[in-house]
């Protein structure tokens, strides 16, 4: 099977597919620019409905929308599919962003609004744009992907400290002992860097954790949220 590399492909073209770049901002400005206050959702699209981490997922997103936070997900399958689920349960705006694949990734029926891309980066910055917050599950490579660029964003202030919570610690621990065992021991990153996340082990840790964010008044101008 012939695959297209797109971005090395990029030659005769460039200037016109600047234009469609574009346009997938603009279309993604205007339908998304009324879902604040919201909450992104990353995690692994091979997570089965009947595993354990799919009833968690969609309960803290069910949570959080009877909060008053609409809920972003990539719109496919396992961790967005529950976290898109427990949205529409609770009658919340349920944003699912997908993305054009060569072997596609079906959108998920949870939706109640959807948008579909062809460049990941555009995606990846309407799932940050209108976030207050960030739910980190469990994945493979696209989450530490998605949670990595939050982390940088925010390291180097472009956009605001929001919490960025890891859901499950059995499966993150590992992950931050590497960091400070081997980023952090050499100097590549600052304490500070580490204290931008939050482990919680239960979906009231992860809703209690984002209350408390809005309950300091640390979002000045954003819109007050109650439990």
């Amino acid at each position: 099977m012939q695959h297209e590399y797109e971005i090395n492909e990029l030659i005769k073209e460039d200037s016109w597919r600047m234009f469609r770049i574009i346009g997938e901002f603009v279309s993604g400005f205007d339908a998304l620019s009324d879902v604040e206050p919201a909450v992104s959702i990353y995690g692994s699209a091979r997570l089965k409905p009947n595993d354990e981490l799919y009833k968690r997922t969609e309960e803290i997103s069910e949570r959080l929308g009877n909060m008053g936070f609409s809920i972003i997900t990539g719109g496919g399958p396992g961790v967005m599919e529950a976290a898109n689920k427990g949205a529409a349960k609770a009658g919340a705006n349920s944003i699912g962003l997908n993305i054009n694949l060569p072997e596609e990734q079906a959108g998920n029926t949870y939706t109640t609004r959807s948008l579909t891309f062809n460049h990941f980066f555009v995606r990846k910055v309407m799932l940050v744009k209108y976030a207050s917050a960030f739910v980190i599950m469990p994945g493979g490579l696209g989450t530490l992907d998605e949670l990595t660029e939050v982390l940088n964003l925010i390291q180097t202030y472009k956009i605001k400290p929001f919490p960025v919570i890891l859901y499950d610690a059995d499966f993150w621990q590992g992950f931050l002992d590497w960091m400070r065992r081997n980023s952090l021991a050499n100097g590549y990153i600052s304490e500070s860097d580490l204290n931008l996340l939050r482990i919680c082990k239960s979906p009231d840790e992860v809703t209690e954790t984002i209350l408390m964010w809005y309950s300091k008044g640390k979002l000045s101008g954003k819109q007050a949220i109650t439990g």
